[in-house]
């Protein structure tokens, strides 16, 4: 069991009241008008939560991972767009710049990210390298000055409304991951530019396009990390992108399961609550068993990042564990409410939308067992 200290629980209060007050409310409107919620995220950057791990020196909460997922899931237990963007700002966005930036370039974008006044995202996927990122096919050129970037990205979360990316390019395709580089680019510089909005099953309020770099000039200080390291940094920023997923996955797996005892306890049937019917008793237990599990591994991955600790492998048990349980627990509210969960009148088929991609983003279920299996047998 997990003793959480006085400050984890802390910010999980205030993310679950701000949460529930200030943000679930308006969940369904978002999700019918796909509006990036740019007060919500003001807020959240006014509470910290858009840098809960960065330094307080550069305007974060200076908390570590299990205090982050915390806060996370309770945000995605209202709206799991919200949610991803938080998710996006922190772990994809934020921590690589943290891990391994410079003093320079911690002090320009992390207090940017942590304040919430820029949002950040994250370019790895291209249309021909998802899984295999060491695939990628832009081309980072050497200039003068720096480097020239030319290529496309794709399926990029907050991309549309991002001021800051973190992104990655290769000097030599043959190399594959020998040859890629990670670099900090600003969406306001001649040759960035935003392509193909995506029009998404779920999590509409958070956007997703795809990126453009033709000619990108990217000055040879906003190389992140070292030259032919950026898979270094890709990687390992994944592990902790999965444990953010796992904590948007368990907010809506949460929701769901507690929509769904609501109901059970009001909906009668043949005279007597359907809460009393061993069908669906078994549906409630088999949701709350999946769901607690699956968090107490997202805590363990957390601890151990927190504690700096490499933790591949449950990051990805994490992700995994969390992911598909929201897909399950999503499938059996919809059951439980039967034609009412059906309709959108109903929380619970948002929710059965929003579950969908938690499976797919940050390494698909198959990436997920690939990383497991790998640690597993010593590969």
């Amino acid at each position: 069991m997990f003793d959480l200290s006085d400050e984890q629980i802390a910010i999980r209060d205030m993310a679950r009241e701000f949460a529930r007050n200030e943000i679930l409310p308006g969940a369904t409107a978002r999700d019918q008008s796909g509006q990036f919620p740019v007060d919500i995220v003001a807020k959240l950057g006014e509470l910290g939560l858009m840098g809960v791990f960065a330094p307080v020196e550069y305007g974060g909460a200076g908390m570590d991972t299990l205090a982050y997922v915390l806060a996370l899931e309770e945000i995605c237990y209202a709206d799991a767009g919200v949610g991803i963007i938080m998710s996006v700002q922190n772990s994809l966005a934020g921590w690589p710049i943290l891990k391994f930036g410079n003093a320079a370039q911690k002090e320009k974008y992390l207090t940017q990210l942590a304040s919430g006044q820029t949002i950040g995202c994250y370019a790895l996927t291209e249309p021909e390298a998802g899984s295999d990122a060491a695939a990628l096919k832009t081309r980072a050129t050497k200039t003068a000055g720096g480097f020239s970037l030319t290529g496309s990205k794709m399926w990029i979360t907050n991309g549309p409304q991002a001021g800051i990316c973190v992104t990655y390019a290769t000097q030599d395709p043959a190399l594959r991951h020998k040859g890629i580089s990670a670099f900090i680019v600003e969406k306001a510089w001649p040759g960035f530019s935003v392509g193909k909005i995506e029009e998404k099953m779920g999590i509409h309020c958070s956007g997703t396009s795809e990126l453009l770099f033709q000619g990108l000039e990217v000055p040879a200080e906003n190389m992140l990390h070292e030259e032919g390291k950026g898979f270094t940094v890709a990687m390992a920023t994944l592990d902790g992108g999965r444990i953010g997923v796992a904590a948007q996955a368990l907010g809506i797996a949460q929701r769901a399961l507690d929509l769904s005892v609501g109901h059970a306890n009001q909906r009668v049937a043949f005279g007597k609550p359907i809460s009393n019917l061993q069908a669906i008793q078994f549906k409630i237990a088999d949701m709350r068993c999946r769901i607690e599990s699956a968090r107490l591994m997202m805590w363990k991955a957390a601890a151990l990042r927190s504690k700096g600790e490499a933790a591949s492998a449950e990051c990805a048990m994490a992700k995994l564990l969390a992911s598909e349980t929201a897909n399950f627990c999503a499938y059996e509210a919809v059951q439980i409410f039967g034609g009412y969960g059906f309709s959108r009148e109903y929380e619970v088929e948002r929710l059965y939308r929003d579950a969908r991609i938690t499976t797919l983003y940050e390494g698909t279920s198959e990436i997920q067992r690939v990383v497991i299996a790998r640690n597993t047998l010593g590969g």
